[in-house]
């Protein structure tokens, strides 16, 4: 009987442990949904983002003025639209910043979870959903919000600004080479400005030049002076390369898979090859 009454005491212990446990979980995940979504709109998203009652959540809008606020200075008005429909669940954990997407057709998984990173964004688990075929380049947006709130960590103005920046110019140099050349394209060249705190346009664009051809891929004029832009702005963040490469890291085993990456600074490097020219 004693053995019988400690299993029970046990089981229920497990039981109010695993009640905690879940009402954890659902702390901490957030819901941002555009703004103006019709019923069967916000229905149709909601079954994507695997909600079954929002009332569970903490949910925040996304307006199609903040859209226009974060993004007309890179795209066209036409492309942004006169409705916010992008939509996104954040969940706290996982290793890194990991993103699904769907009905999304501009941004990539790659793409959100290199900007994601550079915005400031650790250890997440993004889903990014709109009601039919939609760019998503809003969603960005809604995902630092939900973020932001669910961690109580403010994102800085200039990270969001150069993470939205970042999106927008992975997917239009993708338009030329290929969604996957441009994802790591833009991790490496983010990587190697970080490492060497590189500032001058002259250095940004030789970093530019040698990651392409690196990478084997060619670039636009227009892609590379999109590019440096951004990579002035990235330099000017206070940024962790070690974090990037942490949070995008399914972006970065690629280029280490390539040797393309080996998380040396500068000064380690230039080290190494006085070593191999010494000995």
């Amino acid at each position: 009987m004693k053995k019988l009454t400690k299993i029970v005491a046990l089981c229920l212990c497990m039981m109010m442990l695993f009640s905690q446990v879940v009402m954890a979980d659902s702390a901490n995940e957030y819901i941002s949904l555009g703004a103006d979504l019709t019923a069967k709109e916000k229905a149709t998203v909601l079954d994507l983002l695997d909600i079954d009652n929002i009332d569970d959540y903490q949910v925040s809008y996304v307006t199609n003025e903040q859209e226009h606020k974060y993004l007309d200075e890179y795209l066209s008005s036409r492309v942004i639209g006169t409705r916010a429909l992008s939509s996104v669940r954040v969940q706290e954990g996982g290793d890194g910043i990991e993103v699904t997407t769907h009905n999304i057709t501009y941004c990539t998984a790659g793409m959100y979870r290199n900007a994601l990173a550079t915005a400031g964004m650790e250890n997440a688990i993004v889903t990014v959903a709109g009601p039919f075929n939609i760019s998503g380049t809003a969603a960005l947006v809604g995902a630092m919000k939900a973020y932001s709130e669910m961690t109580g960590k403010d994102i800085s103005q200039d990270n969001l600004d150069a993470a939205n920046e970042e999106l927008v110019v992975t997917g239009t140099v993708a338009e030329d080479i290929g969604d996957e050349d441009a994802e790591k394209l833009m991790a490496l060249i983010k990587q190697k400005v970080v490492e060497e705190d590189i500032s001058s346009s002259e250095d940004i664009k030789r970093i530019i030049e040698e990651s392409a051809k690196e990478l084997n891929v060619r670039l636009s004029d227009k892609d590379r002076e999109l590019i440096e832009k951004l990579m002035k702005k990235i330099d000017s963040l206070d940024l962790d390369v070690n974090q990037l490469k942490k949070q995008a890291k399914d972006i970065y085993k690629k280029l280490e898979s390539m040797g393309l990456t080996v998380g040396k600074g500068l000064w380690e490097r230039i080290r190494a090859w006085l070593l191999q020219l010494l000995s």
